[in-house]
């Protein structure tokens, strides 16, 4: 099978590879925007909220997703993911010239090989921490006793399903006692501390230039007060709209690597998170797909979202534009029974809207939920809904969001309050933090 772009303009068909919120969301706005919108379905839960939104497809009744692209003739492809690339189809995707919404070959290894994106941070001079990539727990503890101090561990290859996800030491106790019983069979990274003030900033990549789209803050931890252990995926999240790179995440750690991202052809979404440590940024990780509590809130930050993301996987010179009064957004998640600590089930639990929910400026994208035949909503997992709003304020953002969050009620559901309290504006924490810049470059020349 071959599509070639001209091909793509001929209908405005997109599949999203996902679940849950993600496909619910991706789905829904760019529907809005005219888009017909199908999910392949990537995991074995949260089916039910993309079904919201069009026609899903199991992958044990579809082994692949190459068939619909051909026969529903699918203009755009967004992963939810960088997991596809494993999948026995993945180079068919590739070879099939559909547009992707991910980088891939070379390009896909910034997020996939943490080392990798060390090395190329090392070679442009970018800040990067003191890290190392160790075979296996002995190799691990021998660094620790000529390096000592608090890390960072995670798996060497990023992935959902990982053996080792994201564990924060911010003390060398800390990390010696983690380390002593993580899973090492794919190896382990160690990235050095460098402390709470983290923001990340997300670009787009197309025809070879920048295009800086919001500056986001995601509350990783699992409870108030940046308590708890570093959760799956976060429990809310903040963005800001923010084409001029205001605090200078993308001018320090993204615009360097340029000449790379020419030579491997990268197109696609690009994001740093880093931390404010020595009065700089600090790259500490790079992620090449839209992510789950972000990609919501800037796809609705668009007027343009399905045009944007279409040109940005077909490599061509971008138009984003923004809508006014959005330029805050505040994402809470509702966690279900048993969250951050997964090994952990109970029962299905019933899921109620108390109130009627505030329509203005608001969104609400279900998780691990289901419908039964009488109308009835069920938590049936960990992550149960992403309730998002927007503002030209902060404030404005954050209310919206926690009015609706409030009106649902599931027995053991929980939620953070305090989401915007802290680490914002980006490289709040205990150091001074990077002064915002007011210019006009809404993105970098080539």
């Amino acid at each position: 099978m071959s599509i070639g772009l001209q091909d793509t303009g001929l209908d405005r068909t997109l599949l999203v590879l996902g679940v849950g919120s993600f496909a619910h969301s991706t789905t829904r706005i760019l529907q809005q925007d005219g888009a017909r919108v199908m999910t392949y379905l990537t995991r074995d839960y949260a089916h039910w909220p993309p079904s919201l939104c069009g026609p899903t497809f199991r992958r044990d009744l579809h082994p692949s997703p190459l068939p619909l692209i051909e026969r529903e003739r699918v203009a755009l492809v967004i992963p939810q993911s960088i997991d596809w690339a494993q999948a026995p189809w993945a180079p068919d995707l590739v070879r099939s010239g559909v547009p992707f919404l991910c980088p891939t070959g070379e390009a896909l290894r910034l997020e996939r090989e943490r080392d990798f994106a060390r090395v190329l941070c090392e070679q442009f001079g970018i800040p990067y921490p003191l890290s190392v990539f160790a075979r296996n727990r002995a190799e691990a503890f021998r660094w620790l006793s000529e390096h000592p101090g608090p890390y960072v561990i995670k798996n060497p290859l990023c992935g959902p399903f990982s053996p080792v996800h994201t564990i924060v030491c911010d003390s060398p106790e800390a990390t010696r006692a983690w380390l002593a019983r993580v899973d090492d069979s794919e190896g382990l990274f160690l990235q050095q501390y460098l402390g709470p003030a983290e923001a990340g900033h997300i670009v787009l990549v197309s025809h070879g230039e920048v295009w800086s789209i919001v500056t986001n803050q995601e509350y990783k931890r699992a409870f108030n007060g940046n308590m708890g252990i570093v959760a799956g995926a976060p429990l809310g999240g903040l963005v800001e709209a923010d084409p001029e790179d205001r605090y200078g995440l993308a001018r320090a750690l993204i615009h360097p690597l340029r000449p790379w991202l020419r030579q491997v052809r990268f197109h696609g979404p690009l994001q740093v998170t880093a931390a404010w440590h020595q009065d700089r940024w600090w790259v500490l990780e790079y992620n090449v797909r839209l992510g789950v509590t972000s990609g919501a809130m800037l796809l609705r930050m668009l007027q343009n979202p399905w045009e944007t993301m279409l040109r940005t996987a077909q490599d061509q010179t971008l138009h984003p534009q923004f809508i006014p009064h959005r330029r805050f957004g505040c994402s809470v998640t509702l966690a279900g029974y048993g969250y951050p600590y997964v090994q952990l089930s109970g029962p299905e639990l019933p899921l109620e809207i108390r109130e009627p929910l505030d329509t203005e400026e608001t969104d609400l994208w279900w998780n691990e939920v289901r419908q039964d035949d009488q109308g009835r909503l069920w938590a049936t997992g960990h992550r149960l809904a992403d309730v998002i709003g927007f503002g030209p304020t902060l404030e404005t953002a954050l209310r919206r969001a926690y009015a609706n969050i409030a009106r649902l009620h599931c027995p053991g559901s929980y939620y953070r309050t305090d989401i915007g309290q802290s680490l914002w504006p980006p490289g709040s924490a205990l150091e001074p933090r990077p002064q915002p810049t007011q210019t006009s470059d809404v993105h970098m020349e080539p």
